[in-house]
């Protein structure tokens, strides 16, 4: 299993485990709220570095 993969894993089962443990309003929140928060706190640059990796795994 690829490290992307463990990752992905990893982040269904706490969102499943958030799904079951609070509100769902609460769960969406949080499993929608952590990516977000981390991709504000990076750089300008890093943010363009990001950008530029996930579009050349796109094939564009």
């Amino acid at each position: 299993m690829s490290k992307n993969a463990k990752i992905a894993a990893g982040g269904a089962a706490v969102g499943i485990l958030l799904l079951i443990w609070l509100p769902w309003w609460a769960a969406l929140l949080i499993i929608l709220g952590v990516p977000a928060g981390a991709y504000l706190a990076l750089d300008p640059s890093q943010r363009r570095r990001l950008r530029r990796n996930t579009r050349r795994e796109l094939g564009r």
